[in-house]
């Protein structure tokens, strides 16, 4: 229990993301500031390790000044928020029906014995965590994947092999599609 009220107490965006939290928050009337979760909620996952802790997730809602509630029922209803640590590179995989007719399921088998873990989890070196998501709006392209901001379509497992090799030498970077200097330069 101490270490989880040391840890809250430790919690605080940097000062230029708390700039940018109130200049968000800023855009929406008296009252509503709980308008601002998703962009506030989308910084704090690029601010925090790339994934949301309840800690975390209570510092976004004592900013915005509503209930910790209303802040998990958020995070927990969207895909691209993360309610535990993820691998450097976050891989998404549709599977609704057009990828899922195309061989989404065979990606995704592929993925899970390729990588030595099933869906919703993280490889042993924090390199790659395996997630299926709702459509990415690429149909036409099935299957397909999200890796950070960019688009993997008409996958083949050879395609795959070649994919996360790419990714295995950016070994420094976490690849998100929400990365720090990109929300801030948005924001600017």
């Amino acid at each position: 229990m101490h270490d989880l009220m040391s840890e809250k107490k430790n919690i605080k965006f940097p000062e230029d993301a708390l700039v940018l939290v109130h200049r968000i928050m800023a855009r929406y009337p008296p009252g509503r500031q709980k308008s601002a979760i998703l962009p506030v909620l989308h910084l704090a996952q690029a601010e925090f390790d790339g994934w949301l802790s309840s800690p975390v997730m209570d510092y976004v809602a004592s900013l915005l000044g509503i209930k910790p509630i209303e802040v998990y029922e958020v995070a927990s209803f969207y895909s691209m928020f993360n309610l535990k640590p993820v691998g450097k590179c976050v891989i998404e995989v549709c599977r609704t029906g057009p990828c899922w007719l195309m061989g989404a399921e065979d990606i995704v088998t592929y993925l899970e014995k390729k990588l030595g873990i099933k869906t919703g989890e993280t490889t042993p070196d924090g390199m790659f965590t395996l997630k299926t998501v709702e459509c990415l709006a690429s149909c036409g392209t099935a299957p397909m994947m999200q890796v950070g901001e960019k688009y993997h379509e008409n996958l083949t497992c050879e395609k795959l092999d070649e994919i996360l090799g790419e990714y295995r030498k950016n070994t420094e970077d976490h690849i998100s599609h929400w990365a720090k200097d990109k929300i801030k330069s948005k924001e600017a």
